[in-house]
């Protein structure tokens, strides 16, 4: 009886840790460039103008609650990843992996995007007189980064990542 040399990988627990990891991370990246060090926006900018005392402190209790998401996103990544790391049958790609975690951010953004800047205006990405172009911006880009990650995921399963000799 003849034995099949390959063993089947399975790549989900890879793509679903980085996709974690990309959404936490993107979330933790727009606070701390654009609502720490850029300071263009903050998580109710939009509904309350930091024109007084009151406005700012909850503005920045609502930034913290984004931030905590964040870290929430980020925890159950590499927790996710943890697991996939005691796994054999999960192939350890970083193409995989890198375009996971692009996905995960791309997908961050589309989501941030459409909700908080286009659906509920609770924030835009730089008010004032462009701040439709740069939401449309930070969509775009956003739907670059799933579209780069996306045809990395593919591409590594294309390359034959996906099964591996057990020699």
């Amino acid at each position: 009886m003849e034995v099949n040399s390959e063993k089947i990988k399975r790549p989900l627990p890879l793509i679903i840790a980085g996709i974690f990891l990309g959404l936490g991370l993107g979330g933790f990246i727009d606070g701390i460039v654009l609502h720490q060090i850029l300071q263009w926006h903050h998580m109710l900018s939009n509904v309350r103008p930091l024109t007084s005392t009151s406005n700012i402190d909850l503005n920045m209790v609502w930034d913290g609650i984004f931030h905590a998401l964040d870290w929430v996103l980020t925890v159950v990544g590499v927790a996710l990843l943890w697991r996939a790391g005691r796994r054999e049958d999960v192939p350890w790609s970083a193409q995989t992996f890198i375009g996971s975690i692009l996905f995960g951010f791309g997908l961050f953004n589309l989501v941030e995007g459409l909700i908080d800047h286009q659906i509920l205006g609770i924030h835009h990405v730089k008010p004032g007189p462009n701040q439709l172009a740069w939401d449309l911006g930070f969509l775009i880009f956003g739907a670059l980064l799933v579209v780069v990650g996306w045809l990395m995921i593919q591409s590594s399963k294309v390359n034959g990542e996906s099964r591996v000799n057990s020699q």
